[in-house]
């Protein structure tokens, strides 16, 4: 039998009702009121939380929430009415101090007070979704104190007031200003925008409006942008200091609106400081200001970008078409990349390498290079100079920098088989005259142009090369073929392929005896050692060197061309020759011959002849004689230099008309090569196709283009459609 008891009765369920005293709520709550009270008083040392707290604990469990609630809203409402009339009272700067005294001493009341009631938080305002105690104390300051209307008005206008005086640089207390939009803040979004935000922007687009017309009546235009600057930084750092974060796009688009965008027309297009006063006068500084500026505002940069579009445009106009420019081609191009690199170095300082900029400097510099039909020749020229004295003595990677930048110039040109044709002629003779300052640079620029245009656009130019390094070895073949000749006259001889080298007519020229001598010897040389060939004689793309004695013995190695070689030899067997005698005598043509003798009787200090009668010119009935009397501080004289010179008008038609030839193949070919893969095409869509195609080497004529389509019509490549004369089919 078990030592336990047996049990008899257990609990099923268990019922208790508490009754309350009625007056217990009443007594409860005078106790939680007179400690708010105390709290308010900041009398509060004496209170006992653990037991305030216990007691709105009860009164929430014995369903007395709503005598709570009510009578927390109801005490702190007349705390605050007190409050409000105690701030009211206060006179001129002591408003907002005693506010925001008052505004602190309200949160740390609500604190403790939230702290007391913090059960009823918890279960009470849960359950019947009633605002909770902070926030509901919150809404109570806002209603009673700052909404108080002789409160209100007073409020925003001693704001604004204290943001007029900063702005106009009286020093205000920020510390003071922060804690005050801090409240505003401290209340709701809805409380800081209303009751702040708004009238504050309202008022600074009017301070801002008033003052941007008094500075651009006052200041030019870099002055005003200085201030502009001013005024946004310093609405930036005020809102830093003072003011919500989200108001900092607000208050500046304001002051962008009123100081910027609605004055950027009269800004940029003022006299003597505007945008064109600044480009040309290098105004680094004011030009990076406006950019920064205008960039905030909309059309901005397009207004800044369409006015330098507009003065590069002019100013290019001027430059390209002004005559007395024109004269120095190396000048023109000089200048034109003057301007480039001043424009360069203004995007990339003050515009921050903006691309649109760039793009609209480059469409500039294309309208206007292109405005000048000798663009093309004059670029040739530049190079012709750089490569023949210009680079000397400059470091390798500055002769890259100066043939990046005239490829930058030939990008722009429209016709740049024009610049081929030029080029083509300036590079043979700085080749055959040998004086090409380097190689390197040379082959340097054909590669940087066969990267721009394509192998068809260099491979000519190379076979020049080619064709130099092959003469230099059948030259080495002669001299070992013909001993003999190592003593008396010596000759070198430039084999050029025709088709590689610009075509030039073969000139007639008698030359002296011993020349000839050594010209039939290479001759019956190179064609011994090459079938099917056949050589003319390029005489007036020849130089000579000759040793001359001039009277008292005076001796000088003169540099000449080979006219001129062949018109000295002659004074070898006479004394005196008239001009028709050296005539009949070399039968040089009558134009080249009086150039030739114009340089050795007319140009000081290489006049080793003397001309009768004495003139600049070159007449039939002249004679001449050496000049006895001929010195020369140098020992070598250079005589009739070829130097880089524009085309005579009859050269520049006979340029023109030989690319206008060049280019009816080109324009047939692109023809073609469409028509065989539409197969069928009307007459506009061609036009635009083929100018198209043919863009990077020229821009094609429309009337031209028709041309070529009815020459091949002819000849059976194509034929119009019989019912619409405008399409055209392509005939395998």
């Amino acid at each position: 039998m078990s030592n336990q008891k047996k049990r008899n009765f257990q609990i099923e369920a268990f019922k208790h009702r508490v009754v309350v005293d009625p007056k217990y709520a009443d007594k409860t709550w005078q106790i939680l009121e007179r400690a708010i009270h105390q709290i308010y008083n900041q009398d509060a040392s004496g209170l006992s939380f653990e037991e305030l707290y216990r007691n709105a604990y009860n009164m929430v469990l014995h369903k007395f929430g709503e005598k709570l609630y009510t009578g927390f809203i109801a005490t702190m409402t007349a705390h605050l009415k007190e409050k409000s009339k105690l701030i009211e009272a206060a006179q001129g700067g002591s408003f907002l101090e005693e506010l925001n005294k008052k505004w602190n001493e309200h949160n740390k009341a609500l604190e403790m007070i939230r702290d007391i009631l913090m059960y009823m938080d918890r279960t009470y305002i849960e359950s019947t979704k009633k605002p909770h105690v902070h926030p509901m104390g919150l809404s109570l300051w806002r209603d009673n104190v700052v909404h108080f209307p002789k409160i209100h008005t007073r409020l925003l206008n001693t704001l604004l007031d204290l943001v007029q005086k900063e702005r106009t640089g009286e020093v205000i207390d920020r510390g003071l200003m922060r804690n005050v939009t801090k409240m505003f803040t401290d209340l709701g979004e809805s409380v800081y925008q209303d009751d702040f935000e708004k009238p504050f922007l309202e008022a600074s687009s009017e301070f801002y409006k008033v003052e941007s017309q008094e500075f651009i009546e006052s200041c030019d235009c870099g002055d005003y942008l200085k201030k502009a600057e001013k005024r946004l930084t310093e609405e930036i750092d005020r809102v830093g200091h003072y003011l919500d974060a989200k108001s900092e796009d607000k208050i500046t688009s304001v002051v962008e609106k009123e100081m910027i965008a609605n004055h950027m027309q009269r800004l940029v297009h003022m006299e003597s400081s505007g945008l064109v006063h600044m480009l040309l006068n290098d105004k680094y500084d004011d030009l990076a200001r406006m950019y920064n500026l205008f960039r905030r505002v909309t059309n901005g940069l397009v207004t800044v970008r369409d006015v330098m579009t507009s003065h590069l445009r002019e100013m290019g106009k001027q430059l390209v078409t002004d005559p007395e420019k024109s004269k120095d081609p190396v000048e023109f191009v000089q200048r034109l990349l003057d301007e480039r690199d001043k424009y360069d170095k203004i995007i990339s300082t003050a515009f921050g390498n903006d691309k649109t900029f760039q793009n609209a400097l480059n469409s500039s510099f294309e309208y206007f290079i292109n405005l000048n039909a000798r663009s093309p020749e004059f670029i040739s020229l530049f190079v012709d100079d750089k490569l023949r004295k210009g680079l000397k003595g400059i470091a390798e990677e500055d002769v890259e920098v100066i043939l990046d930048k005239v490829m930058m110039l030939f990008r722009y040109l429209q016709e740049k088989d024009v610049f081929e044709k030029y080029y083509k002629q300036h590079l043979a003779k700085r080749l055959l005259s040998g004086k090409t300052v380097s190689d390197d640079a040379e082959r340097s620029l054909i590669v940087k142009l066969k990267t721009e245009c394509g192998y068809q656009f260099t491979s000519k130019l190379e076979g020049m090369f080619t064709d130099m390094k092959t003469s230099e070895d059948t030259m080495r073949g002669f001299s070992g073929s013909h001993p003999e000749l190592s003593e008396g006259p010596t000759l070198f001889v430039q084999v050029l392929t025709t088709g590689s080298w610009p075509t030039q007519p073969a000139v007639p020229c008698n030359l002296p005896a011993e020349v000839s001598v050594l010209c039939e010897k290479f001759r019956s040389y190179y064609l011994g050692t090459h079938t099917g060939r056949r050589l003319s004689w390029q005489t007036n793309m020849g130089t000579a060197d000759i040793k001359a004695v001039f009277g008292k013995g005076q001796k000088h190695e003169l540099n000449v061309s080979t006219f001129q070689m062949c018109v000295l030899m002659l004074f070898n067997n006479s004394d005196r020759l008239s001009y028709k005698e050296i005539e009949q005598a070399t039968e040089i043509p009558a134009s080249d011959l009086k150039r030739c003798l114009q340089s050795l009787a007319c140009v000081k200090g290489k006049n080793v002849l003397k001309k009768e009668p004495m003139s600049k010119d070159i007449g039939e009935e002249d004679s001449f004689v050496v000049n006895d009397k001929f010195t020369s501080k140098f020992y070598k004289v250079k005589i009739g230099t070829v130097v880089a010179q524009k085309e005579t008008e009859p050269e520049k038609q006979e340029t023109r008309q030989r690319v206008e030839e060049d280019r009816k193949p080109q324009i047939e070919a692109a023809i073609v090569r469409i028509m065989k893969s539409r197969k069928i095409l009307d007459h506009n869509n061609i036009i635009a196709e083929v100018t198209k195609q043919l863009q990077p080497r020229f821009l094609a004529n429309p009337t031209e283009i028709k041309k070529r389509i009815e020459s091949l019509i002819e000849r059976d490549f194509l034929e119009r459609d019989n019912t619409d004369r405008k399409l055209y089919r392509y005939l395998a």
